[in-house]
């Protein structure tokens, strides 16, 4: 099929995979149809508001050092993905169970109640994910780029990781659905 008739052929689709430049997610990278690759790092989040003002303004310049040596383009995304607390209330339900005094039972069925009770829709309890995203053609620029990125952050007392394929897919769901949280399989 010409690009032409698969272009207007997309754009008339009601599905998004028709439309979207995404050939596959592998390797902690997007690869587009275009043959480029999209991926990243995850930055993990530091409150400097609870350090002294001296090392505030230390993280501060080397992080503005960091982002004006960066000479290709690139986005910055802070992307919400709900907190799973599952493996922490099935823990909590075995303590529970050995519990050896109804004390103990009691106050551990204060912690389960309030967890459920964080994890209800009128809370909406998530954690904040910072990523930093880049295009790039060739896989050795790839690589570098990882590299400055990942040094650079470093540098600035920030611990980051290359982008997984599930970081990808939660950041494509996250922007492509409006934030809200899917729970069915996808439709082909």
């Amino acid at each position: 099929m010409s690009s032409k008739k698969k272009l207007n052929s997309n754009a008339n689709s009601k599905y998004t995979e028709d439309w979207l430049p995404v050939n596959q997610i592998i390797n902690g990278m997007i690869v587009l149809d275009t043959g480029e690759y999209v991926t990243g790092v995850k930055v993990a989040p530091k409150n400097i508001f609870i350090m002294d003002s001296g090392a505030q303004q230390d993280v501060i310049v080397k992080l503005r050092n960091m982002y004006n040596s960066i000479d290709f383009e690139f986005w910055l995304l802070i992307a919400d993905r709900p907190v799973d607390i599952d493996v922490y209330l099935s823990r909590l339900q075995i303590l529970y169970n050995n519990a050896p005094t109804n004390a103990i039972r009691k106050l551990i069925m204060q912690d389960i109640n309030k967890a459920n009770l964080f994890m209800s829709a009128e809370y909406n309890v998530v954690d904040t994910e910072y990523y930093i995203l880049f295009k790039e053609k060739r896989m050795e620029l790839v690589q570098k780029k990882l590299h400055n990125l990942m040094s650079g952050l470093a540098n600035a007392g920030l611990q980051s990781t290359q982008t997984s394929n599930n970081d990808l897919r939660m950041v494509l769901d996250n922007y492509l659905n409006g934030g809200e949280q899917t729970t069915f399989g996808t439709v082909m």
